[in-house]
């Protein structure tokens, strides 16, 4: 692993392919005063102030944390990083994590907006009561192995995601699994009816108007796959595509090769959204159950 001064990067106890980044005191302590200058609406409404942030996160690694990054994250071998905060204080607030969260987005690519949010960004809850129409709030449902930006038109090529609290919580791990590691891809990848276009819509909670087709499986520069999907949105036109979905789902839920993490609160997550699948385990049923969520995802920056 590379040594960059004031970050403590190993590799996860769980997966070769994800990078552990531990962001040391000596750095949060030094980003307090250039966080301090944007409030959270400036952010929302002033995207360049967004760029000024990151650009005080990276010079305080030398610039070195940007260009560690993006060589995670683009990387086919990896593809996926996790970090954080090393110690978790009192100056760690949510909007210190907001502003973290959106400095890291920064040094990969340009955010998608958020039309779930209104936003480059989507903060949500998941409680022990919910209401939504989505998977996303619910709590003690499996979340399946996913890709993200499935129905929509923007390019999605990364995914971040942020835990900015939880209380009360029992399971809700994290499930990820990278597609050369999954003993179904090669069967299932080459199935005609994988590449066929698919109808994919979303619930209203979206707010997406639109629905848009696109295969299940492609292929990057190498020919190897790269796959977009989630169970809850794709419209199957005929016996074929539905009992191909069917086939999907089951071979990632009992992929044999998920890697499960518990992600600490303060920590994030950022996958590449080609071969990293990722979902979440159900939580064990509590009244009192709180996680709050940030989610940026977006397209690599062209360079």
């Amino acid at each position: 692993m590379k040594n960059i001064s004031g970050l403590t990067i190993t590799e996860h106890q769980n997966s070769k392919r994800i990078v552990n980044i531990q962001i040391n005191d000596e750095i949060l302590d030094k980003l307090i005063f250039p966080f301090n200058k944007f409030d959270i609406t400036a952010l929302e409404y002033k995207p360049f102030t967004r760029f000024t942030i990151a650009k005080s996160l990276d010079d305080l690694t030398s610039n070195k944390l940007s260009k560690l990054l993006n060589s995670i994250v683009r990387d086919r071998n990896t593809g996926c990083f996790i970090i954080g905060p090393k110690n978790i204080s009192s100056k760690i607030t949510d909007n210190f994590l907001v502003k973290l969260s959106t400095a890291i987005a920064h040094l990969i690519g340009n955010p998608n907006h958020d039309s779930m949010a209104g936003k480059y960004y989507a903060r949500f809850h998941v409680k022990h009561e919910d209401k939504s129409d989505s998977y996303l709030r619910k709590a003690y449902i499996n979340m399946d192995l996913h890709t993200d930006g499935t129905y929509v038109k923007e390019v999605t090529d990364w995914l971040l995601m942020t835990k900015i609290e939880e209380h009360n919580v029992e399971g809700g791990e994290t499930a990820m699994l990278h597609l050369d590691d999954w003993e179904h891809c090669e069967d299932l990848f080459n199935d005609p009816i994988s590449k066929q276009n698919f109808i994919w819509g979303s619930p209203k909670s979206k707010n997406i108007g639109y629905k848009v087709e696109h295969p299940i499986f492609s292929t990057d520069e190498k020919g190897r796959p790269n796959i977009s999907y989630i169970d809850q949105f794709p419209e199957p036109q005929n016996m074929d595509q539905g009992n191909f979905l069917q086939k999907l789902s089951d071979g990632l839920e009992e992929s044999k090769n998920k890697v499960i993490t518990k992600l600490g609160a303060g920590s994030t997550i950022v996958a590449n959204n080609y071969f990293w699948l990722h979902g979440r385990r159900p939580f064990k049923e509590n009244k009192e159950l709180s996680r709050e969520l940030l989610r940026i995802r977006g397209s690599f920056f062209i360079n």
